[in-house]
């Protein structure tokens, strides 16, 4: 007990909640965004893998880490773009689609990886994001380390779930946004395109994917591996059910599960060969299942979430 008393008690936890947490908060906020506007995507897991490739090799082939993001952005968006005109445009099954996106993105990643880095015993490095020093704020105890020596995009990605649930309840944007994907004929009467709102949503949640998996190689790590991602795109669509579709809801439940993964890995080392340690691998996920179980229950889905709108039909 005591152990664990200690464990939380360790600033290093809490700062490896914010590490970990922050591609859950952008992967999320990404679907969260696709599924307010009607659009289910499923192909998340393999834009976050080719997000992570594409922004490390562009920072390997000489570019800054800022521009690897936006490369990663970019390719984001074009996978939304294509699971887009598949699903808007054609009304084509979202989840064939999404899972069509996922394992044709995920593929094409290790493709290109192999094609233009050398194969080599070791995985070629880069130099990631190093932690900003607040200056003040880091040398408090217990919270400066926790929170002030974060890397930049982790402090994005929080600033990025506050002015997505801005956008989504306070603007006539994020009403247009949500009322195609509440009712779209209703949003098309009252002069909105649901159709582009729809593509838009789809690309720039695509986009944040893409940032997403960067986040991993550009600084939570500092090179590219094929299975890197390790399911956190599925668990983002999850974490979109868990949040009731709300942006503010979304961040605290990636910072939940972020603070259940931590725990494991840190409980592996004070328990170490008393348990085997797949238990403690089990530990985020059956407690996410729980939580899951029980957020669920009062969630509100949008109502024309994966129904295909043709203009002038009811």
């Amino acid at each position: 007990m005591n152990a664990v008393i200690d464990i939380f008690a360790s600033a290093g936890l809490w700062a490896a909640v914010l590490r970990i947490a922050t591609p859950l908060i952008l992967g999320t906020l990404g679907a969260l965004l696709c599924e307010r506007s009607g659009v289910l995507n499923l192909g998340i897991e393999g834009i976050m893998t080719f997000g992570a490739m594409i922004g490390w090799l562009a920072v390997y082939n000489g570019a800054d880490l800022w521009t690897g993001l936006l490369v990663a952005a970019l390719s984001g968006g074009v996978f939304g773009l294509l699971h887009a005109g598949l699903t808007v445009t054609l009304g084509l099954s979202q989840h064939v689609s999404g899972l069509g996106v996922t394992l044709f993105a995920s593929s094409f990643s290790y493709y290109v990886f192999r094609l233009l880095v050398p194969v080599a015993g070791t995985p070629p490095t880069i130099e990631p994001f190093q932690p900003i020093v607040v200056p003040a704020l880091s040398s408090l105890p217990f919270i400066g380390p926790a929170l002030f020596t974060q890397t930049s995009p982790t402090y994005v990605a929080i600033m990025l779930a506050l002015v997505l649930g801005y956008v989504l309840f306070r603007t006539p944007l994020g009403l247009a946004i949500r009322m195609a994907g509440e009712n779209p004929h209703a949003a098309e009467s009252q002069g909105i395109n649901p159709m582009m709102m729809r593509y838009g949503a789809v690309i720039v949640g695509s986009a944040l994917m893409g940032v997403a998996g960067a986040f991993l190689t550009l600084s939570a790590f500092n090179s590219f591996f094929p299975t890197m991602v390790q399911g956190r795109g599925w668990i983002c669509i999850a974490l979109v059910v868990f949040a009731s579709w709300r942006p503010g809801r979304a961040l605290i439940g990636a910072l939940l599960f972020a603070l259940f993964d931590g725990f494991q890995l840190r409980l592996q080392t004070v328990l170490n060969g008393v348990v085997p340690y797949q238990i403690f691998l089990m530990i985020p996920y059956l407690l996410s299942i729980a939580a899951l179980a029980l957020m669920a229950r009062r969630a509100r889905v949008p109502q024309a979430l994966m129904q295909p709108y043709r203009r002038g039909e009811r």
